[in-house]
């Protein structure tokens, strides 16, 4: 007998998740709907109990939804996903999930502008307090942040706009070290070139508005867990262990094992806060990921590309892209993003600033947008837009220097985005 092979990536984007039985939808269906009719009072209570799979309200869950968070899973390679409306609310409801009043949260700095004020503003307001770190300090060093009431560590795999590769074994290892999970946004990497789970990461988080979706078409966030994380001998997370009050004293880590962080996720967080994926953008990102080993293979290519030309042209500063040798993360993109570091690279035009604006001006293939990781190549420049709620010190200490302008290289012609770079610069006097 031959053993059972199991699918690559590549088809589990095309097929994964979902099979059509005879006479079925060959594409899973949009179940534009709200709610969902029963005919007996007990099979309604069993879905308030958490005893039965089924559907009963789309804040909840949802046929079209639920495909797409088992499909994401599978490509993460985790026990379970959670679609949100954001991926701000997903980060927003992982921290909540794992933190109350008073807890401690450590990140790295090196992480997306939103993010940093969600979790350095926001949160702190609900109590919730955030150190961040220089993530290329030694484990010792971050180390030293740790409090008894410290409850995670946070990292992007890909750090938007810094491109700073997360060193995963330094960070799960500290991690480990105070028994929490490692929490770390995928969304620049994608698990089609990183898979934090299987790199020492518990909980993986990513805005599904970029690169998964891949076609600017609609907003949403993904959590997945990896099922690995002992949360009871952690005993941090009264939430997961001890009884919930609005199950009747049930224990989501007892019942529920690999799956309980998401299960608890559902359950209390999406039902209170209510940011569920709506079906459509659960329908048209998992059009999306269906070509994501397509995409991020040429995106990666382009950028490369682009990123080489640059690096010799007479008008530019500098390039920063984990994929050219002597880049400062290289190494670490060696090792942990093999397949490629992404879409997205970093440059700054010579004469600072004012420079980099007149650049921007005279583009004219590409878009001046709010946004990364679609089809289109795009350019931004982070200091005044993305990053402007932070300060200047704070800019620096995420990797934003004041000339920096991110690129989010397309899919078109390498030679057609080459030449509107070549002409735009040519422009800058």
């Amino acid at each position: 007998m031959t053993k059972e092979r199991k699918p690559a990536f590549e088809t589990k984007c095309v097929h994964g998740a979902y099979k059509a039985g005879s006479g079925e939808p060959q594409v899973p269906p949009i179940v534009q709907n709200t709610t969902y009719r029963y005919y007996n009072a007990q099979d309604v209570a069993e879905l308030f109990d958490l005893e039965s799979p089924n559907f009963m309200y789309t804040r909840l869950a949802s046929p079209t939804v639920k495909v797409l968070e088992e499909k994401v899973a599978l490509l993460e390679g985790g026990t379970a996903g959670i679609a949100t409306s954001s991926g701000q609310a997903a980060t927003l409801i992982t921290v909540l999930n794992l933190c109350n009043a008073g807890d401690h949260v450590i990140s790295a700095s090196n992480i997306y502008g939103g993010t940093h004020n969600l979790l350095g503003v926001s949160l702190k307001k609900l109590g919730i307090d955030v150190d961040f770190v220089d993530q290329d300090l030694p484990a010792e060093e971050i180390l030293k942040l740790a409090k008894p009431n410290t409850k995670a560590v946070f990292g992007e795999s890909l750090g938007n706009p810094a491109l700073s590769i997360l060193d995963f074994d330094k960070f799960s290892k500290v991690a480990k070290e105070i028994g929490v999970p490692l929490v770390v946004d995928n969304t620049l990497a994608t698990p089609a070139l990183c898979r934090p789970l299987e790199l020492g990461a518990d909980i993986v988080i990513q805005s599904t508005t970029k690169y998964s979706d891949g076609h600017a078409s609609c907003v949403g966030g993904m959590i997945v867990e990896g099922g690995k994380f002992d949360w009871a001998a952690a005993g941090k997370f009264p939430g997961l262990t001890e009884p919930d009050e609005s199950y009747h004293g049930l224990r989501f880590y007892e019942k529920f094992g690999p799956t309980a962080f998401c299960t608890r996720l559902t359950a209390v967080l999406v039902r209170d806060f209510g940011c569920a994926m709506a079906p459509l953008n659960a329908y048209l990102t998992h059009q999306g990921l269906q070509t994501l080993h397509l995409r991020m293979e040429r995106h990666c290519e382009n950028a490369m590309a682009l990123a080489k030309h640059l690096q010799d042209h007479p008008m530019v500063e500098w390039v920063a892209y984990p994929g050219l040798p002597g880049d400062k993360y290289y190494e670490l993109g060696q090792k942990y993003l093999p397949k490629g570091t992404s879409g997205v690279l970093c440059f700054g035009v010579k004469g600072g600033k004012a420079a980099g604006e007149k650049f921007l001006e005279n583009l004219d293939l590409t878009s001046i947008v709010v946004h990364v990781g679609d089809i289109r190549t795009s350019v931004l420049h982070p200091a005044s837009t993305t990053h402007r709620q932070l300060s200047e010190s704070e800019q620096i200490a995420a990797g934003i220097s004041p000339s920096l302008i991110r690129v989010s290289v397309g899919l078109e012609s390498i030679d057609d985005i080459i030449y509107d770079f070549d002409q735009a610069l040519a422009q800058v006097k």
